[in-house]
């Protein structure tokens, strides 16, 4: 990393990105997206002023993609990696199904950050279910936001309910209540949205309650001039890449030439997903409708890779299926072209030039169009366009003048446009032009890497303790957590604080003193405000990890949120009500008042009798139920997720921040505490203990200390040599 450059995380989390031959509209979900990114990634990495550059997606091994995706980390160049990170399984899937599974992404990028010592100084999420990880992230390590959402859910649910399509589908098929609500809190809590065009933030972040809560920033996308070189120039510096790009363009001429029956008219050209938004139908029905317009020029539609239609996605099946029922209505054979696939690297470009030397025109025909990069990849190689009057076809016609703008509903305007153009040479020479000289002046990855390192840079400038030339932020929960490798959690009532309290002043010395080394927490029934507060009230100082409410809940240093990972981690197979239910008419049960209930937790008050706690297992084991159930100081019955508990909170937090259950010390006096003081981690039982915990007598890493509450941790601290351990001696 340069010594003077902010370090970059980038996260885009579907998947199918490698640094070579991307396979753009393979489905929905390989659009312009992953080309965005990784172009972004790669020019960041040739800045000097950058240190490195990360890449964060998901690893998928499955046999219906390339084994390229498998790689946990694919080096880009010395500077720029791509990391993948498994979730969910390995199967690759559609981004809609991976919002369950993003706490665990989350938790599993901590670990690679802290094994790899790659604590980054900003996090960019792209799209909404990257901006929900990088926002998490941000909180917890303490660094700047910034987010790209490339498409918006609410500009999507609109043109779906437009369509027809019922909210109560769009939740089920995409999620859309889900997404949208991440948008929200994401915009809640950006420090920066990179946008492409000003359109973007007025007509789609501005149908969000949160729209006015960020700094926003237009930085358009580039594009890759050395591989959209205009159709003139035949011959590159690099012989292979040459080489292949003539071979490229020799093939696509072949596989075009095979559907034409007069292969050197105009070619009119055309690509993108095979997604309702772009409208192919609309274009092939504009064609088909207008005899003088096929007289004059071919059709050629690329519409994503497909083998199979049938094995297909829904969206995609329906496009296509329309695009080739509209070929067979309107006869459009000899006339138009619909390969299967196409190679991104090199016969894309060709295709750009093929169209170029036969005098064409680009057209895109989406309904909708947050930006337009195939604008301007086409542009870029002397091919003139006719865009959607829709988002950023606006602005690329505006700073290039290099096309004409229609209403793309209206298969008239298409047509009148596109005839336009071909039938005058002197608009085509005049539109070539201007797209050649104009997108290498408003439209590169290296303008776009300069204006995007500038505003950064300025963004954490914004807040020295951010400034990457200054030290790392000390009172930031997560990179301290990420230094840790020894941890001090304590029960509350009656082991950190009880009727003995004379060595609490000497415990406080020991937090305060070996603080840099040593994590504090607190593991408690109480809710977080009330264990914050009798912290406050005895000055003990602020603990890292608040476990609470018999650990059905976890919270961070300072944050009043609860931590979401905890929360989705131990909700699995939670049933809460149907519990309650269950539990209703049982007499020796009395249900606890509200304000001592949970999400995650439902309170009892029992009795003790010998047969009563088997009763209660019996009665939910009967119906299926899943749960931890704890019972304390004769009186208090708490039901829990079966993945929550005091000891399981700790086992997450080994997990999580990678330090080893062997570097806990845990401390308690009840039942409530006797899972926690099991197994790996060092126990101590004070003095003042709860018979409850007799049982524990003999048990290996299980200390009973002589001296009560505080001055008992004390004890526990020198019996295992805690304090020697983490400082060396």
């Amino acid at each position: 990393m340069a010594a003077d450059g902010p370090s970059v995380h980038l996260f885009s989390l579907h998947g199918l990105i490698r640094a070579t031959n991307l396979e753009m509209g393979r489905d929905a979900d390989t659009g312009g997206q992953i080309k965005y990114v990784l172009e972004l990634g790669r020019c960041l990495s040739e800045r000097d002023d950058i240190g490195r550059v990360d890449l964060f997606t998901r690893l998928i091994a499955d046999k219906r993609v390339s084994s390229d995706y498998s790689q946990p980390v694919e080096k880009v160049n010395d500077k720029f990696r791509i990391v993948r990170i498994q979730c969910g399984g390995r199967r690759y899937m559609r981004k809609e199904l991976l919002w369950p599974y993003l706490e665990e992404y989350v938790d599993k990028t901590i670990k690679f950050i802290k094994r790899n010592d790659a604590i980054p100084d900003i996090v960019h999420g792209h799209y909404p279910d990257a901006g929900y990880v990088a926002a998490q992230l941000a909180d917890i390590l303490g660094i700047p936001f910034v987010y790209t959402g490339h498409s918006l859910g609410r500009a999507k649910q609109a043109r779906l309910l437009d369509q027809g399509m019922s909210r109560a589908e769009m939740i089920k098929k995409f999620k859309i209540d889900r997404r949208i609500d991440a948008e929200e809190q994401i915009l809640a809590r950006a420090d920066l949205v990179v946008t492409s065009t000003r359109h973007e933030i007025d007509e789609q972040y501005g149908l969000y309650h949160n729209k006015d809560i960020p700094d926003y920033q237009v930085i358009p996308p580039g594009i890759d001039i050395d591989t959209f070189y205009p159709y003139y120039h035949n011959i590159l510096d690099d012989t292979e890449r040459s080489e292949n790009s003539r071979y490229a363009q020799a093939s696509m001429l072949k596989e075009l030439n095979r559907f034409f029956m007069n292969p050197d008219k105009p070619l009119i050209l055309a690509l993108s997903r095979p997604d309702k938004r772009k409208n192919i139908s609309g274009l092939v029905g504009a064609y088909g409708e207008d005899l003088e317009l096929q007289s004059m020029a071919n059709l050629a539609v690329f519409a994503g890779l497909r083998k199979d239609i049938d094995a297909m996605a829904d969206n995609e099946k329906e496009v296509l299926t329309e695009m080739l029922l509209a070929m067979d209505k309107y006869d459009l054979y000899g006339k138009m072209a619909i390969p299967k696939k196409h190679d991104f690297e090199y016969e894309v470009p060709a295709l750009y030039r093929i169209a170029a030397e036969k005098e064409g025109v680009f057209v895109n025909p989406a309904l909708t169009e947050p930006f337009g990069l195939t604008l301007l990849e086409a542009s870029a190689t002397g091919l003139p366009i006719v865009a959607t009057n829709d988002g950023g076809p606006n602005d690329i016609i505006q700073n290039c003048r290099n096309g004409i703008l229609v209403d793309v509903t209206d298969t008239g305007q298409i047509t009148d446009a596109l005839r336009k153009i071909i039938a005058d040479s002197a608009v085509w020479d005049r539109y070539s032009k201007n797209g050649i000289m104009n997108v290498r002046k408003h439209y590169t990855w290296q303008s776009h890497a300069g204006s995007y390192t500038k505003r950064i840079k300025t963004l954490m400038k914004g807040n020295p303790k951010l400034d990457f030339k200054s030290p790392r932020p000390s009172d930031a929960i997560g990179r301290r957590l990420l230094k840790l490798n020894h941890f001090l959690i304590t029960d509350i009532d009656n082991t950190l604080l009880g009727d003995d309290n004379s060595q609490l002043e000497p415990l406080i010395d020991y937090l305060k003193r070996y603080r840099d080394r040593l994590g504090f927490g607190v593991a408690t029934g109480r809710t977080s405000d009330s264990a914050r507060e009798i912290l406050e009230k005895f000055g003990i100082p602020r603990p890292d990890v608040i476990i609470c409410s018999v650990g059905s809940a976890l919270f961070y240093g300072r944050s009043k949120k609860p931590s979401p990972g905890w929360a989705s981690h131990i909700n699995n197979r939670w049933n809460r009500q149907k519990i309650v239910d269950l539990l209703k008419d049982v007499d020796f049960l009395e249900y606890q008042e509200e304000e001592n209930q949970r999400r995650y937790k439902v309170s009892y008050y029992m009795d003790p009798d010998k047969d009563r706690l088997a009763a209660v297992h019996d009665l939910l084991l009967k119906h299926r139920s899943r749960y931890t159930l704890i019972y304390s100081h004769d009186r208090y019955l708490d039901i829990l997720p079966f993945r929550a508990s005091k000891g399981k909170a700790i086992r997450y937090l080994s997990y999580r921040w990678e330090i080893p259950l062997i570097n806990f010390l845990v401390c308690g006096d009840s039942g409530n505490d006797e899972e926690m003081l099991r197994g790996e981690p060092r126990a101590v039982v004070v003095g003042n203990y709860s018979h409850e915990l007799e049982s524990l007598k003999g048990s290996r890493n299980v200390y009973f200390a002589g001296a009560p509450c505080s001055g008992g941790i004390i004890e526990g601290l020198r019996h295992y040599h805690f304090i020697d351990e983490i400082s060396g001696g």
